[in-house]
């Protein structure tokens, strides 16, 4: 796989569901209850349950691994949340690769919902052995 700065990777299509918000949490043992009790989110003031940044995390990392392959590790990432996913929207996570440099690789990621901007943020990945060691940018 050649990996250049500028490269785009293929957008990814998440639907936002009750069971993907609750079994999220409830992985990453977040119990509040803004993320799988309904009327408990719109005392708080939200209009329904809402995903969890663990779960996000998870998401963007699955989105890096995916592309780049099994053999890819994560070594940074960095994400800051933004508009909340509720049940029923779809979220569209895009990157770019900004970066690469002794077989490492950052990829800014953003992640769309019909709100706007759920994730965005910055993911450090080690390519795979077969990936070019170091790469010019494109001109």
């Amino acid at each position: 796989m050649t990996v250049r700065t500028g490269d785009e990777l293929p957008p990814l299509r998440i639907p936002i569901t009750r069971t993907l918000i609750v079994a999220g949490a409830l992985a990453s043992r977040d119990y509040q209850d803004v993320h799988h009790d309904a009327e408990a989110a719109k005392e708080k003031g939200s209009p329904d349950i809402f995903m969890n940044i663990l779960t996000t995390n998870g998401l963007v990392g699955r989105y890096i691994t995916d592309h780049f392959g099994p053999r890819a590790r994560l070594r940074k990432v960095a994400i800051r949340l933004g508009a909340p996913n509720y049940p029923g929207d779809e979220m569209v996570l895009t990157g770019q690769v900004t970066s690469v440099t002794e077989g490492m690789a950052e990829v800014a990621v953003i992640g769309k919902n019909g709100i706007g901007h759920h994730v965005t943020g910055t993911v450090t990945v080690r390519l795979p052995g077969d990936a070019p060691k170091t790469t010019t940018a494109l001109t």
